[in-house]
């Protein structure tokens, strides 16, 4: 019997994306849903020193994305790709915020997912809403990594 290590569920540098921005996608929830945590520091503003809008949409992008993998692989590793997103920006956030964004599965078919996103800081204010369409990236296309 393999023990599971206490991160298990926790992805940290796995993609030159994540390295840089420096958040973890938590898989760990029994809910179906991805998650993806981030302390933000002076990298992670805009020139008005609030969270940057990219940020924003990336953590965002990556927790519904993941929440997509979940629906076909309960370790949220078989590769999605955004087909669509629309991004809502609600409220600021400044440094030293601990931000979460969060994927619930809300429709889909047989090829394609609908998923809504959150993003709240740790108190519970709505810093940004996303929707999005993702679809399963197709065994042939993933060549030496599937």
């Amino acid at each position: 019997m393999t023990e599971e290590s206490p991160n298990a569920g926790l992805i940290e540098n796995e993609t030159g994306a994540q390295r840089l921005v420096g958040y973890i996608l938590d898989l760990t929830g029994n809910d179906g849903c991805a998650r993806c945590r981030l302390t933000l520091n002076e990298t992670h503003l805009n020139r008005h020193d609030v969270l940057h809008g990219g940020i924003a949409s990336t953590l965002l992008d990556n927790a519904m994305g993941a929440t997509a993998s979940l629906t076909v692989d309960k370790k949220g590793r078989a590769p999605f790709m955004t087909i669509s997103m629309n991004t809502h920006f609600l409220a600021p956030a400044m440094i030293g915020t601990e931000l979460t964004a969060t994927g619930r599965i809300v429709g889909g078919g047989r090829s394609l997912v609908f998923v809504h996103g959150e993003l709240v800081d740790s108190v519970g204010t709505v810093i940004a809403t996303a929707s999005g369409v993702f679809k399963r990236v197709p065994e042939h296309r993933l060549g030496d990594r599937g």
